[in-house]
């Protein structure tokens, strides 16, 4: 019996050292969704967002396009909106968002629970024509850059806002980051105040966009990251960053190391002993 008891306390630690965050649950670890922090966890359950749809496309099908579901319907609804109000016919590029079990991701050091997802850039030419943008184009301050042919294009700030504001106003994704170059953000929020929107969705425009400070600059692409939801926490999801006044509050119940080595090694009742019946003899 200790055998026994000793090799399932031996397995609930590898489980909790492995996954790197806390059990819902000491006895019945329910994993699914997001599972633990953007950059140690894993994916249970992902959706995988279509190769091409209205608005949007792969920019590599060398890319991971798995996220959890809300994370996709948000990224498809964000561009078909863009698509309905400026019909370009050029759609909107996403590279990498997670693989189909989460974890590590090659060139990431998120992209791991689902959570993450790379949009590149609209882009123009000079004359303010469309292009397809399905390359990193680096863009400087004034909004130009330099594509792999050659030519100069131009930051496409009008559907890079129209982008940003569908997912800004979307409920059900709780944005906790989009990471993208300071002079990108500048030019993003002259824009929006420019064409009169709502003080309060420049000002949370102005709050989740960051220039990351241990990473690329991202002048290229923006990096999306959305929150936990609070019924995701029980199931193992894990937030890092800040609590935003617009984000669902819950307060996560998750057993810790501590509280699983009790439940699990501590003594069981014995199993009551059978009824007996006593037969009468002839």
């Amino acid at each position: 019996m200790r055998g026994v008891a000793r090799g399932m306390l031996r397995a609930a630690l590898a489980l909790a050292a492995a996954s790197s965050c806390a059990m819902p649950s000491a006895l019945v670890p329910a994993y699914q969704g997001s599972i633990g922090l953007p950059h140690a966890g894993f994916l249970v359950g992902g959706k995988e967002l279509p190769k091409e749809g209205e608005g949007v496309r792969w920019r590599s099908a060398a890319d991971s396009h798995f996220g959890v579901p809300r994370l996709i319907e948000a990224i498809e609804v964000a561009a078909r909106d863009v698509a309905a109000q400026r019909p370009t016919g050029v759609p909107l590029f996403v590279g990498e968002i997670s693989a189909k079990t989460g974890g590590r991701l090659p060139r990431h050091h998120s992209h791991r629970t689902g959570r993450d997802a790379d949009l590149l850039f609209f882009m123009t030419t000079l004359d303010g024509a469309p292009i397809a943008g399905a390359e990193f184009v680096k863009f400087g301050p004034d909004g130009l850059g330099v594509d792999a042919s050659g030519r100069y294009v131009r930051f496409d700030v009008e559907r890079e806002w129209l982008l940003l504001r569908s997912l800004l106003q979307n409920p059900r994704i709780h944005i906790e980051w989009i990471f993208v170059a300071a002079p990108l953000e500048a030019l993003l929020v002259e824009h929006a105040l420019a064409r009169g929107e709502p003080p309060e969705l420049v000002a949370r425009a102005e709050k989740v966009l960051l220039q990351p400070g241990d990473s690329a600059p991202h002048d290229d692409h923006a990096h999306l990251r959305i929150a936990c939801e609070p019924d995701e926490h029980a199931r193992g999801c894990i937030d890092n960053g800040p609590a935003w006044p617009w984000l669902a509050k819950s307060k996560p119940v998750v057993a810790s190391t501590a509280e699983i080595i009790r439940a699990i090694s501590a003594p069981i009742a014995p199993a009551p002993a059978p009824a007996t019946s006593v037969v009468a003899l002839p």
